[in-house]
């Protein structure tokens, strides 16, 4: 009997309707990652996709004081930060959710409170990166800054510089090799180090029409930009919140065009899969299903936006009050919920090939992974997951079609990660990793194939639709 491990490809294994199928769900999930570079940007972007799909707000349901009927789906916008899709079941809710939870945070530069400075003639950012990088890989790139800035009388500013066409980048310099000597004798980790990640952002001086000496004047010309065209002073670059990310969009790579090089698929692969999934759903299902998108995970899930948080236990308990619901069923709910763990998996790079034991790790287009458990060496951090659970996945993963195979990140020592699956699963939910395989995790530009990104979205709207 054939076994799914022998699979060699998903290609191999879908007919020609589902590979157009595959391709036009590419196709919305690429136009996703160049509309949401940042959580803010990805929060927003859910919450129009949900609102387009019929649902309605979270906060006009707990005003109007009434229970939401099953079919009809209803979204949370937690801080501009984090968003829940919620799809109410014919059971009630106190029978459980099935959850798929992603982040929708990416490793990235931010700006530091006191960003703008000249030296050398150049006006710079300074930067604090965000999440596990390797800084070597943050030179020599395009890149565009996104954010959020308020001026004094309490005016939000909407920063987008850098993936318009006509827009200007922004680039960070490493040394030539000619005079490298001393920095190739260090390690790739000690080769760049965190101050020196500092953005270009200007090089023309302000000149006074009056011909009097100008402190600073690139920088005084950069803030002169800025005034004129958002409004800024640099008192309100001290409370902004401006991240710097890839310029550019989405690109399919490969002869074929079988991949997707872009920023973020880590965890916007999973994120979206599990929006996409939920909202193009055709029935109704039994028990709750909701996509749980979240911010922080890579920083250790930390935050009121993050999943260490309790703002989607909160919300729970305001459904749960709608109907007379008391603490003891906040703790059913929870304990009675399944959760797909969504989040990227390493793929074999067969040009790293020892980092991995080829018999326990995931490849890339063979479909969505199934992760029994993450963190580090003795499985340290991790959400373990049971047999038990692991075969209801497995029972619906085979009935709806889904090509899954089961993956582990790396060699017993060689390092590891986590994921927010185990802060469901201490709240007594059953939880399990499962998402994309990838390659180039982490880099300002990551891989993945569209197979796995397909499949993972089938295998969520599988699961969801239970």
């Amino acid at each position: 009997m054939e076994h799914e491990y022998k699979i060699n490809s998903v290609w191999d294994h879908i007919n020609a309707q589902e590979k157009e199928d595959m391709n036009q769900y590419a196709d919305r999930y690429m136009q996703f990652l160049d509309a949401a570079k940042t959580e803010r940007e990805a929060a927003k972007t859910i919450i129009r996709l949900a609102q387009e799909a019929g649902y309605r707000s979270f906060d006009d349901i707990i005003k109007a004081g009434e229970a939401p009927k099953a079919g009809q789906g209803f979204y949370l916008n937690h801080k501009n930060k984090a968003v829940v899709l919620f799809m109410p079941g014919t059971e009630p809710l106190t029978a459980g959710l099935d959850i798929v939870g992603s982040h929708i945070d990416a490793p990235r530069l931010d700006l530091k409170s006191h960003p703008l400075y000249e030296d050398g003639g150049l006006g710079l950012l300074k930067t604090h990166y965000y999440g596990g990088i390797k800084k070597y890989q943050w030179t020599c790139l395009p890149l565009a800054l996104h954010g959020i800035a308020y001026r004094e009388d309490g005016t939000e500013v909407t920063i987008n510089i850098g993936d318009d066409p006509d827009d200007p980048v922004f680039y960070i310099t490493d040394l030539l090799p000619h005079l490298g000597k001393d920095q190739n004798a260090k390690t790739l980790a000690e080769g760049v180090t965190g101050e020196q990640l500092n953005a270009v952002f200007g090089l023309e001086p302000l000149i006074d029409e009056a011909g009097e000496e100008v402190k600073d004047p690139v920088k005084a010309r950069l803030l002169s930009l800025l005034h004129d065209r958002y409004g800024l002073v640099e008192k309100d670059l001290l409370l902004a919140e401006l991240e710097l990310v890839p310029a550019g969009r989405a690109r399919e790579v490969g002869l074929d065009r079988s991949m997707i090089a872009a920023h973020g698929h880590d965890d916007r692969s999973c994120s979206f899969a599990a929006v996409d999934g939920l909202l193009n759903m055709k029935d109704t299902p039994s028990r709750w299903a909701a996509a749980l998108l979240v911010d922080k995970e890579e920083i250790g899930s930390v935050g009121n936006t993050s999943m260490g948080a309790i703002f989607f236990e909160n919300a729970l308990a305001e459904l749960l009050n709608l109907t007379g619901g008391r603490e003891l069923d906040l703790r059913r709910t929870l304990s009675q919920s399944r959760v797909l763990s969504g989040d990227v998996t390493a793929a074999l790079d067969p040009s790293f090939p020892e980092v991995m034991d080829k018999r326990n790790t995931a490849f890339i287009g063979r479909g969505v992974s199934i992760n029994k458990y993450t963190g580090a060496r003795g499985k340290s951090g991790s959400n373990d997951a049971n047999a038990e659970f692991l075969q209801d996945i497995r029972k619906i993963f085979d009935d709806a079609g889904v090509l899954w195979q089961m993956g582990e990140l790396g060699k017993v020592d060689q390092g590891g990660g986590g994921t927010i699956a185990y802060i469901l699963a201490n709240r007594g939910a059953e939880v399990v990793d499962c998402g994309v395989p990838m390659l180039s995790m982490h880099a300002p530009i990551e891989l993945a194939a569209k197979a796995d990104c397909y499949m993972t979205m089938r295998a969520y709207q599988a699961f969801l639709a239970q």
